[in-house]
């Protein structure tokens, strides 16, 4: 099977501990795209986040961030699909947080916005390279801002799984909920994830699902690895993806996304 486009994560997939793409990697990446290849990546990022890497490693197609939700042109910033939170479920979302005391905070045109200033916050943007805006009265910025595209709860892993489930069934069926970390609770529109964009990016090329490769390593890249013609789990994924996988691959330290490469795409 000659695949054609393949859907690389960000975070512990394509970077490595220290957040940096290896050398080997990019020079294989490199290779692909001047064959021809086409080659983005997915991840919960920002956009504006996500083109700083994007662009160091000279990738030739529009990519994936928010988790599915925004597909942006690199050059020209052309957004191509665009999912939000319903504003309803969004104004839930935030009472139930002030309520319980949870961390929660807002991405609205590309910025980060959060009620109040804390740690978690301050971790959060510092690994991210972005900066946030502390807005206090929080339910006045997400009633006149209608376009949410992520909103995200941060906390002890054991917590958010805990309200997990009660979450859902607040949020309704129009709201997709997502881990990209144990500590991060994600909420999308429920055509936000990655595997509705890899499925609108392929269609976009013309290139059939089967002619694809997805490479994650978390619960939030499930979508895409189900979807994709060759599903590939990071060998440092969460059990439970390199189960759904059609092959695991080395580990973000051990240039896995190379190693997808030279075997099904450079061999």
């Amino acid at each position: 099977m000659p695949y054609r486009l393949m859907a690389v994560d960000l975070d512990d997939t394509l970077l490595t501990d220290d957040l940096t793409v290896t050398e080997s990697t990019k020079k294989a990446m490199k290779r692909a795209i001047a064959e021809g290849f086409h080659l983005t990546i997915a991840t919960g990022r920002m956009f504006d986040s996500a083109q700083q890497i994007a662009k160091q490693v000279g990738l030739n197609v529009p990519i994936i961030t928010y988790q599915g939700s925004l597909i942006k042109n690199l050059l020209d910033e052309q957004v191509l699909y665009e999912r939000s939170v319903p504003a309803d479920a969004a104004a839930r979302l935030y009472e139930y947080c002030k309520q319980h005391g949870l961390h929660l905070q807002t991405y609205i045109d590309d910025k980060l916005y959060a009620p109040e200033e804390n740690d978690r916050l301050k971790a959060y943007a510092k690994q991210s390279n972005i900066p946030y805006t502390i807005v206090p009265d929080f339910a006045a910025l997400l009633a006149g801002s209608p376009k949410q595209t992520k909103m995200i709860i941060i906390d002890e892993p054991e917590r958010l799984d805990a309200i997990k489930p009660e979450l859902a069934e607040l949020m309704g069926p129009e709201v997709h909920l997502t881990k990209s970390k144990s500590h991060y609770l994600e909420f999308l529109h429920r055509e936000g994830t990655k595997g509705h964009a890899l499925r609108f990016l392929a269609a976009h090329y013309d290139i059939p699902l089967e002619e694809t490769i997805a490479v994650g390593d978390a619960w939030n890249d499930r979508e895409m690895i189900e979807a994709a013609g060759l599903g590939v789990a990071m060998a440092n994924a969460v059990p439970a993806l390199k189960e759904l996988a059609d092959f695991v691959t080395l580990s973000n330290n051990e240039d896995g996304v190379r190693h997808v490469l030279e075997k099904f795409v450079l061999a």
